[in-house]
């Protein structure tokens, strides 16, 4: 990776100086609809590590919080980075809150003397029944403890950590997540894409991967600058190329740099990212991964899994055969059993249930006797 060292060795302190700014977008769909918003700044920072001098470098902070596909997401990125774009320290925490199911993951990305290492911690939490014991001074009849069940109880499971450690001879040139987002407002100011250039990077489960910046744009998501929402409909088409472009903007037609990154782990579709960026290095449009490529990765993992076509079908079998008036409750029941984590099981468990799940209409009282 001796180019892309060299590449990012290249890029004077004036030019990172013109990217010591603060912007905040609006997230908007393709139908123009808010979908959330982001914020990026950069400034100035010393920074230190145990036992070493201070030196002076820049601290990048970004965050993004919205709505991914119709799912809450939120995410933070803190990264201190040299002036010749060297990665010394960097965390991103992403966050997925899928009903009472959050998914966590933190990457921390960190030198040492030996060269970095990457730690990724991931937690999720798992919703299932749990049947609660009753509310004192109030006492409840068999019947009813044993058909009261809590609805959308999160149990949090413990934090997963990986740990992955790599040599300087691998890491040359490498280009963490803040100083890409710093390189993409250098390439805004410079009015040029890089040549061919391969990055070493690291992806969001700790591998080392790749990045590059060399294919054409094509259209997505739209971000909105300030107060403005400009949906993606509200842009000229551009053409299939990367480099100068001419974009019209509200009503207003601009000069902005088309340019695309790819992130290319060892396994998986590339994750790729369009960007148009002003003279000033601010964007105009942010594009995620098509949806084509999204299909083709979802029509792969069904393939390579057939058996979700049978789980499927014998949950959707049992659900029309019980037919309970809750069916998010009946669904957390039938595949408790596949868990990791189970909660212990009620000791009053009936043995007349016509089912292995627990009764989940809520049975007549015993007749009182005369």
């Amino acid at each position: 990776m001796e180019e892309a060292a060299k590449f990012l060795n290249r890029i004077g302190p004036e030019e990172l100086e013109r990217c010591l700014f603060a912007e905040t977008l609006a997230l908007v769909g393709e139908g123009g609809q808010p979908q959330g918003h982001l914020w990026v700044t950069a400034r100035h920072a010393p920074y230190e590590q145990e036992g070493q001098r201070v030196q002076s470098c820049i601290l990048l902070q970004a965050g993004s919080q919205g709505l991914l596909d119709g799912v809450p997401y939120s995410y933070k990125l803190t990264g201190y980075v040299s002036m010749q774009l060297e990665t010394l320290e960097q965390e991103q925490h992403e966050r997925l809150e899928f009903g009472t199911h959050p998914m966590e993951r933190k990457i921390h990305v960190v030198q040492h003397p030996h060269g970095m290492t990457a730690t990724v911690t991931t937690r999720e939490g798992e919703v299932m029944p749990l049947l609660l014991p009753p509310f004192p001074p109030y006492q409840e009849s068999n019947w009813a403890a044993s058909c009261r069940v809590s609805h959308g109880v999160s149990l949090q499971a413990e934090p997963q950590h990986q740990e992955f450690s790599y040599g300087w001879a691998s890491l040359r040139g490498l280009l963490g997540e803040a100083a890409s987002l710093l390189l993409l407002r250098v390439l805004a100011c410079r009015r040029t894409v890089p040549p061919s250039i391969t990055f070493p990077a690291i992806d969001k489960e700790g591998h080392l991967c790749t990045t590059t910046y060399v294919r054409p744009w094509e259209g997505g998501m739209g971000v909105g600058h300030g107060d403005g929402w400009w949906a993606q409909s509200d842009f000229v088409s551009l053409q299939h190329s990367l480099g100068v472009q001419q974009q019209l903007v509200g009503s207003a037609k601009v000069e902005v740099l088309v340019v695309e990154r790819a992130l290319r782990a060892a396994q998986g579709i590339p994750m790729v990212w369009h960007y148009s960026l002003l003279p000033s290095g601010m964007w105009t449009t942010l594009s995620p991964t098509p949806q084509e490529e999204l299909r083709a990765s979802h029509s792969t993992y069904i393939q390579q899994h057939p058996e979700l076509f049978a789980l499927l079908a014998d949950f959707l079998q049992a659900l029309l055969l019980r037919q309970p008036p809750d069916p998010i409750l009946f669904a957390a029941e039938f595949f408790a059993p596949f868990a990791r984590r189970q909660p212990p099981g009620p000791s009053f468990a009936s043995s007349a249930s016509p089912s292995p799940f627990c009764s989940i209409s809520r049975p007549s009282p015993p007749a009182q006797e005369d």
